[in-house]
């Protein structure tokens, strides 16, 4: 493995130019750049204050990969796909790791964020707190920079030697410098022309795919760019098999982007990974996912040709998620993986999948269980294999391909117990407690929402003497006594609004409740329990009657 270094100027030369190496350029395995304007500048202060920045590592290959331009000229909420370029079979080098850290000096360098340029505080050098930043830069304005602020490309890129723009800038200054500012200035200037001038500012580590094409296979790449990344945000396999797609995948490319989008608006997040990972399993290549079938003849041109009908099916088992439960948003949902039999009796059976019952059952058993945790490929292919043979979805049937797999469907009772307020599997456990509840209002901010049974705010009145100080001032009931499920239920908008049950007590709020009412929540009957003074024996007995309302949920531990 080659690792060749360059400056700093010279490194931001290669990118999006093809004289250069074939240029460097962003293959699609990468994700958005998420650096804030923070980050942004930290970057820049570490290479001024000579701190190593990390090796990049590049790919050269001559293959036809997906691949985009540096941005410039940067905004936050651009869409990848205005940077496409065409995919071609000449010699370039793709970033597999060091995005971050090169789309910042493109922009630093190059061009803008939001509109606004770099600047350096030329004056600047000595450690702030509380940031422990040295060197100050900043994305401004040319209007509102006056000096010290200096735009850093014009430093970085200039042309004359460190003594001359030294002199420009000191006389540029608008004012006469003290002798510290000037030699403060000079050091400056000759520090940015050492950091950013000399050979050896950042290297790289190069797999060279042209000089021996069997060295490193696209396989070999994919995995190595998993291990390289796995420090960061884990990425799935087939988001980066993606990028290995040929150029058929153009329009592909830009409808993937849409229905992301619009699956996420509601506050979930569908990824990449996820449709091509339904995409396999609708065609019935199975759901692991290898270069090698996206290479078979066929595949891409089947998935973009039926792209229509398999973005309607996942759409409409969305839909189905959240009118017919309450996962609505990312928080309430585990894992997506639980979806994709659903898409597939949707895509292929669609006249069984409106007649198939107990399907939001499946959804919640399977999520609460955990059922579709660690590998699950061959589970899918399984409960596939089952309703290809049903010609439809049956719960029943689902479940004992799950059990057969050796797949739980229950709870310890030690983690059910776990489950409280601000948990993400409260609201897979609600579904199936409040079955009669509207999950569908008019309004999603009159969703229905979790809430204590004995106010937070009253709990914490409750004082116990401090053995140390003899004082009564120790909260007795901590965050977890509070927030555990026999003290939380499930409140309309209505009820837990405004003139709602908010911190009313207990024996107040249910005192002219019906039976029903109480039977719904699994309040216990006997009153005396509501006092704020027995709160312990309330849930002592409520735990049991959530136990036995959720039995056959339950396996002893």
């Amino acid at each position: 493995m080659k690792a060749p270094k360059h400056s700093l100027r010279k490194i931001v030369s290669f990118l999006n130019n093809p004289d250069e190496e074939g240029g460097f350029w962003l293959p699609n395995i990468q994700r958005p750049f998420v650096w804030s304007e923070e980050q942004m500048c930290r970057l820049f202060d570490s290479i001024l204050r000579e701190y190593p920045i990390s090796t990049l590592l590049i790919w050269k290959t001559k293959s036809e990969i997906r691949h985009r331009k540096f941005i410039d000229n940067y905004r936050p909420g651009v869409r990848l796909s205005n940077y496409y370029v065409p995919e071609d079979d000449k010699k370039k080098c793709l970033v597999l790791d060091g995005q971050q850290r090169l789309q910042t000096l493109f922009i630093g360098l190059c061009g803008s964020y939001e509109g606004r340029e770099l600047y350096l505080d030329v004056l600047s050098g000595d450690v702030a707190a509380p940031d422990d930043v040295k060197y100050k830069f900043a994305f401004m304005e040319a209007s509102g920079a006056k000096f010290p602020w200096i735009k850093f490309k014009d430093l970085v890129f200039s042309t004359k030697n460190s003594l001359v723009v030294t002199q420009m800038l000191v006389k540029s200054a608008g004012r006469k410098l003290a002798e510290d500012e000037e030699l403060k200035v000079a050091e400056h200037v000759a520090l940015v022309f050492k950091t950013f001038h000399t050979d050896d500012g950042i290297s790289y580590q190069e797999l060279d795919s042209i000089e021996n094409a069997d060295l490193y296979t696209e396989d070999d790449v994919v995995e190595i760019f998993i291990r390289a990344n796995s420090g960061g945000t884990r990425l799935g396999k087939s988001d980066l098999l993606f990028s290995l797609l040929s150029a058929s995948w153009d329009k592909a490319d830009k409808q993937m982007e849409d229905l992301l989008d619009e699956l996420n608006k509601h506050g979930f997040s569908f990824t990449r990974d996820f449709v091509l990972k339904t995409c396999l399993t609708l065609l019935n290549q199975g759901a692991r996912y290898e270069v090698l079938k996206f290479r078979k003849a066929g595949v891409r041109e089947k998935i973009e040709k039926e792209w229509p009908d398999i973005s309607k099916a996942i759409r409409d088992v969305l839909d189905f998620v959240r009118g017919k439960t309450f996962i609505q948003c990312d928080k309430a949902m585990p894992t997506y993986l639980v979806l994709i039999p659903l898409v597939y009796a949707r895509h292929h059976y669609p006249k069984a999948w409106k007649q198939a019952k107990n399907v939001d059952t499946y959804i919640l058993r399977s999520s609460l269980a955990g059922a579709f945790g660690g590998q699950p490929d061959q589970l899918i292919d399984n409960l596939v294999a089952k309703m290809i043979e049903l010609k439809g979805f049956d719960r029943k049937e689902m479940f004992g391909v799950i059990r057969s797999q050796g797949r739980s469907l229950e709870l310890t009772e030690e983690r059910f117990q776990e489950i409280g307020y601000g948990s993400d599997t409260i609201h897979l456990l609600f579904n199936l407690w409040y079955r009669d509840f509207n999950y569908t209002p008019s309004y999603e901010n009159n969703l229905p929402q979790v809430d204590h049974v004995f106010p937070q705010s009253l709990l914490r009145k409750v004082k116990v003497r401090d053995p140390e100080t003899g004082k009564t001032n120790i909260t007795k009931y901590k965050k977890a006594d509070r927030n555990q499920l026999a003290n939380c239920m499930l409140l309309s908008k209505e009820e837990n609004g405004a003139g709602g049950k908010g911190d009313t007590p207990p024996d107040e709020w249910f005192d002219d409740k019906d039976e029903d009412y109480l039977d719904m929540h699994l309040i216990p009957k006997n009153s005396k329990l509501w006092k704020l003074e027995r709160f312990e024996d309330f849930i002592a007995e409520r735990e049991e009657l959530i136990r036995k309302k959720f039995a056959d949920l339950l396996v002893k531990s």
